[in-house]
């Protein structure tokens, strides 16, 4: 069955960098555009960045220049660096397959503050 595994969530200064990972399994992980989101609290779940089987990226506009979404097919693995990070990114940031799927990771926690 899919499964999705994030990783790198942790407390940063503002200003600083994170780079979270989400591994893969259960599908043919190159044949899937893949995704990360992000929920704050109150908030609704957001896309932050997205890319394509062809690599091909889009981005939320509030994380352009900062953020950057990337694959390693080889290694089924998803990451996401977060650079120049501010308070308001602290949130849950989820993988999901694709764009439209049921299939989410279980998120992990990025708390940006001093």
């Amino acid at each position: 069955q899919v499964h999705l595994v994030e990783s790198g969530g942790e407390l940063v200064q503002p200003g600083g960098s994170l780079r979270l990972s989400c591994a893969a399994s259960g599908f043919t992980f190159s044949n899937y555009a893949m995704t990360w989101y992000r929920q704050a609290p109150g908030k609704e779940r957001e896309l932050v960045a997205g890319i394509s089987v062809s690599s091909i990226t889009r981005y939320a506009d509030s994380v352009k220049g900062r953020f950057t979404i990337s694959r390693d097919n080889a290694k089924n693995t998803v990451y996401l660096q977060m650079n120049s990070l501010k308070p308001e990114d602290t949130a849950v940031y989820y993988c999901r397959r694709s764009y439209a799927s049921d299939y989410w990771g279980q998120g992990t926690q990025v708390t940006v503050s001093s």
